[in-house]
């Protein structure tokens, strides 16, 4: 499942988010919603969270649901 519907997005799903300095290169890194920053409902680009370690970066992929 993709990330860009903020519906889909609850804190406590395991992610993986691609970092603002990893945008050009599409690395991917894997954590735990601890907070959604993104207030649409939609975008195009995936959802903006924090993750529970305090990265920032676009949801891209869903893992798993709590």
């Amino acid at each position: 499942m993709n990330g860009t519907e903020r519906s889909a997005i609850k804190a406590g799903l395991e992610v993986d988010i691609v970092l603002k300095q990893d945008q050009r290169s599409g690395k991917l890194t894997r954590g735990i919603v601890k907070d959604i920053l993104t207030n649409s409902p939609k975008h195009p680009h995936g959802i903006k969270v924090r993750l529970a370690d305090g990265q920032v970066g676009r949801v891209k992929t869903i893992i798993a649901q709590p």
